[in-house]
């Protein structure tokens, strides 16, 4: 096998894991704030690119202004999610939670099939298709946009949570909600923006996949679950434990797809998951939590 491969291999799979890890965050910030696993989080992803589409398809709006409107859409829906299906619940056990985030991806997606049908749709790339030439390898230029775009999110983030007050807020209650409540942090309204940032960050993420990958009504299940996967590898940290976790994934399921079968790129995700969760279930980089007695 020869370098320039290893390499190309390498360059995709650094793309991919920016998605994952986009994921990921979205799915830590929820359960960080709120103890929930929001399986829902994948649905925002599919919800970028098609809205996308039809801002462009439809409303004939330019590709600068259609993806600040797709995440606004995106983020009512999140909006409405929390409002409508979250908050009314009294005493939730975290498997009524589960099943409803579940029930909330079915019926997105099948919304989403009524509206755009099952097609596979796609979006134009940010700065056209010339691949570029990195030493014996190339990477598109909207390989270049995702892993740019993602460190910006990672760098707002970090200056979010730890530089402002509705951040350091939402950590407050990441650590201990009824203590946060107690010293006067509305939990309410923190588990409202944990919605509305994974939910924006979610859209974002299916955006910039889309002119490589295409879109369609179902593509968010299988890019939620692989988020939730770089999540569970970082220990379900919105910082850049997951981010860590998001590119590992994505560079070793290039590496297996180029180097052993592409049947085997999905498989690889969820065996990396299980051997996590049977070996280290807090994650590469979580602690294991300790309860005093």
């Amino acid at each position: 096998m020869q370098f320039d491969q290893i390499l190309q291999y390498t360059l995709s799979g650094l793309s991919t894991g920016a998605i994952y890890a986009l994921i990921g965050i979205g799915f830590s910030i929820i359960y960080n704030a709120t103890g929930i696993i929001n399986f829902a989080q994948g649905e925002f992803v599919m919800l970028g690119g098609l809205l996308t589409l039809s801002c462009l398809d439809l409303l004939k709006l330019p590709l600068w202004a259609a993806i600040p409107c797709a995440v606004a859409v995106s983020t009512v829906v999140g909006i409405l999610f929390e409002r409508l299906a979250i908050r009314p619940l009294r005493h939730p056990t975290p498997i009524n939670l589960v099943i409803i985030t579940i029930g909330g991806s079915i019926l997105i997606r099948g919304l989403a099939m009524l509206v755009w049908g099952k097609d596979t749709h796609t979006i134009p790339a940010f700065s056209g298709d010339a691949p570029i030439a990195i030493g014996g390898a190339t990477i598109l230029p909207q390989h270049i946009w995702i892993l740019a775009i993602t460190l910006i999110i990672i760098m707002v983030n970090k200056v979010y949570f730890y530089h402002t007050i509705s951040g350091k807020a939402m950590r407050a209650c990441s650590y201990n909600r009824r203590a946060a409540g107690l010293v006067g942090i509305d939990v309410k309204r923190m588990v409202l923006f944990s919605f509305i940032i994974s939910s924006a960050m979610g859209s974002i993420a299916g955006i910039i996949v889309a002119p490589l990958t295409m879109t369609a009504y179902d593509v968010g299940v299988m890019l939620g679950l692989k988020g939730f996967c770089a999540a569970i590898i970082g220990g379900m940290s919105s910082g850049i434990s997951t981010v860590i976790g998001g590119l590992i994934l994505g560079v070793l399921e290039s590496l297996g797809a180029g180097l052993i079968s592409s049947g085997y790129k999905d498989a690889i995700a969820f065996i990396i998951l299980l051997l996590i969760l049977f070996i280290r279930p807090q994650g590469l980089f979580g602690k294991a939590d300790s309860e005093r007695v």
